[in-house]
Parts: C-alpha cells; structure tokens; sequence
C-alpha cells in the first residue's frame, strides 16, 4: 500500500534571503536578488549581472576546517540542511538511521573549486593542485556530507539532470519513501556556478541575458527576454513518511502528492516544440497525485526567460489544462532569483509550499511587454491572494529532462496539521 509523503522541515540558502522567512517574504513582495556579478570581474564578460547569495559565511553553519574542505556548492546544501533540521525537530538519536535518506540535486558541481585548481596548477606545478580536489569538485559529495554530518545510513545519492535536477530529486524521494524504502529524506538541490568559466560558457551559448539593467534580465514571459540570468544557493526539503511524523507529533507544512518525469529525446539544449514531452511530465504527477487538472490553484513555471523555454513551456501548459488553462496563475519566481540551475526546482518548492501555508501567489516581476505567444496569467508584478489547494511546480533541463511535482495544503486544520 502506498504510504502518505509530508514536508516537515524546510531550509533556504537564495538570493534574496538566507533562511525560509526572509526568502519568503522577499519572493512575495517582489524582490528582486540580481546586480552586478561580485564573484569576479566582468570587464571582459558580456554578460554583467547574476543573482548571488549575500552575506554567507559558510563558518555560520559548518565548523572552519570542515568549510575549508568543501566547495561553494557543498557549504550552501550543509547550511540549507541545518535550517530544515532544526525546523523538523528531528531528533536522531531516537531513528533508524538506516532509515533515513539523503538524495539531492545537483546540475555542475564544484566548478569553483576546478577554475582555481587549474590556475594554482598552471602557475605553481601539479605539485600544488590540494589533495582535497577530487571529494571538493565531484557533485555527489552535497549528499555525501549531509549523511555524514546527521549520520543518515540509507539511500545517499545525487540527481544531476541539468535545471530539472532539484525537482527530480525531491520526486524520487518522494516514491522512496512512499514505496517503503525509507522513513525520512533530506531532498532538494544545491548549485555555486556563478564562476568566470560556467558564465562564460553560457555566454558563449547565447543562453545569458546581456541586460545591465537588474530589473529588465530575467522578465520570464516578456517579449524582451533575451537570455535567463545565473543564480545560485540551496533549499532542502525534509520528506517524512506521514504517520512517522505523526508519531513525533511533527509540524507538517504540505504534503507532496504527484510527481511526473519524461525526457524529450529532441536536442541537448533545446526543448521540443510544441512541448508535448513536458506536458507529459506534468500529466504523469496530476495522474499520480489522483486529482484532476482543474484541482491546481498555481503553477511555479521553469519560466527561465529563455525564448524557447517560456513559449514552449506556455505551450505544454495549454495541452494539459485547455481552456482552463486561462483560468490558472503561473508565475516564474526566477525574475527574482534568477536561475538556480540544479538548485531551481528546491527553491521553487518551498515557494509552492509556502503559497498552500499563506494562500499567496507570487508575481512574475519584470513582466511589462505583451508577448502573443505567451498569453496566460503570469501574475505581473504583484502577487496577490487566492486560495490554493493543489500547487504544480515544473522543471526543464538541458538534455530534454521534464520534472513536474504536485504539493497538496495540509488539510488538519493548524501548522500542525494534528
């Protein structure tokens, strides 16, 4: 028998806040996280701007030596992870560690970590390269210290599928624990890639947006959009088996319901047009959460501000929800956090969490100039209230990755849902 899936601890590093609350409360007033890349200087690059986490000192969550040993990606997934287990209340002393999970998203990994290993070694020899690269670099190694660090025992693994990586892992974690292969799962996605080599490959892909204005770089679904704008942080999702939470008297924030994926077998860049293969993904996760289209109340859009992506994924909405589609708020909270990369769709999860706690949908901000082939509700600007019962976060990834999850309000009445 399929067993019931809740969200009891959540945890954010993001762009425009280094815990829930404040990411939260920055998403539904319309902050906007992006400026003038501060990682390196841009002289050269033709691409300006990015969306950086502020204001980290990764020696706030993880002792000096440890922190020393991780790369950028590593140290957000390990802060993010100590936020959503304090939020749980989890005590690990009292569980089964051997049934407790950790499985993670993760798109490049210690990239970071490799531009200043290879400069020490073309300028100091090989003999200087540190002796700590390999276990810094390889993208694994998010899951890896957040199971050794709370002692988790059973599934540790890595989901790396490009943007669709965060989603595809808290759905897998999702039918682990449904499927009675675990009792708890740290989930989410991580990423640090706002380094000289990955923007100047995006840049050289023409996927960037060349804007020097922060609040005209990522306008998903605008006619002007010319290229999305690199993020960067973690969010950690604590999924727990429903009556083992109620066991512990845990406070549960929703629970997760559906979750579809499928691949476009089309291009390693590019989505398929039409976007029959994604709306498949999102088919899959109503059909799984076994409600109907027009029980979601909002949809949290990939909506990278690509003109591929926001056409083709307005397309594959409409194949999925008709008419009704009109009727649905979609909004792309990367207008204000940029794109995530392996780290978008966990963000983006806690944010369909919290509109089911706060009956709030989120603006697209940056949204001014009409474009005819993206003709929904993109919710411009201004969030505002609505009832929401059933949210539907989508995914897209290069190499034609699709990932849809269905999160459904906690029905019991209070926080605690008990």
């Amino acid at each position: 028998m399929s067993r019931r899936v809740v969200i009891t601890g959540m945890g954010a590093i993001t762009p425009v806040g280094n815990d829930v609350d404040t990411f939260w409360n920055s998403i539904s007033s319309g902050v906007v996280g992006i400026g003038d890349i501060k990682a390196f200087d841009t002289t050269d690059f033709k691409a300006k701007l990015a969306a950086e986490v502020k204001d980290f000192d990764p020696e706030d969550y993880i002792d000096k030596k440890q922190a020393k040993r991780m790369d950028r990606f590593c140290q957000f997934a390990l802060a993010a992870s100590k936020e959503a287990v304090e939020d749980s209340e989890l005590k690990f002393d009292q569980e089964n560690m051997e049934r407790v999970g950790v499985i993670v998203g993760c798109g490049i990994g210690g990239i970071g970590t490799i531009e200043t290993q290879v400069a020490k070694m073309n300028s100091k020899g090989p003999n200087r390269v540190t002796p700590m690269l390999i276990p810094m670099i390889i993208s694994n190694m998010a899951s890896a210290n957040i199971a050794i660090a709370y002692g988790a025992k059973g599934i540790c693994t890595t989901i790396v599928t490009a943007c669709a990586s965060g989603n595809n892992a808290i759905g897998e974690a999702f039918h682990k624990i449904r499927h009675n292969e675990a009792d708890i799962i740290f989930s989410g996605g991580t990423e640090a890639s706002i380094t000289p080599l990955s923007v100047s490959g995006f840049i050289s892909m023409t996927a960037l947006s060349r804007s020097t204005d922060p609040k005209r770089a990522s306008i998903p679904f605008d006619a002007e959009r010319n290229g999305f704008v690199m993020g960067e942080g973690s969010g950690i999702l604590i999924l727990e088996e429903y009556e083992h939470a109620v066991k512990r008297n845990a406070k549960i924030y929703a629970e997760v319901v559906g979750y579809g994926s499928t691949c476009d077998a089309y291009h390693i860049t590019s989505p398929s047009p039409g976007g029959a293969d994604g709306a498949r993904a999102i088919i899959m996760s109503i059909e799984d959460a076994g409600i109907k289209p027009e029980d979601i109340s909002y949809i949290n859009a990939h909506g990278t501000s690509t003109q591929a992506n926001d056409s083709t994924e307005t397309e594959a909405i409409k194949k999925v929800f008709g008419e009704n589609a009109y009727k649905i708020p979609v909004s792309s909270t990367k207008s204000m956090t940029g794109h995530l990369l392996g780290a978008a769709g966990a963000i983006e999860a806690i944010i369909c969490v919290e509109a089911l706690q706060n009956n709030f949908i989120p603006p697209t901000v940056g949204l001014q100039v009409k474009d005819p082939e993206c003709d929904l509700d993109y919710v411009p600007n201004v969030g505002r209230k609505a009832e929401v019962q059933y949210t539907l976060s989508n995914s897209l990834g290069f190499g034609g990755h699709n990932a849809a999850i269905v999160f459904k309000k906690w029905v019991g009445g209070s926080k605690n849902g008990l």
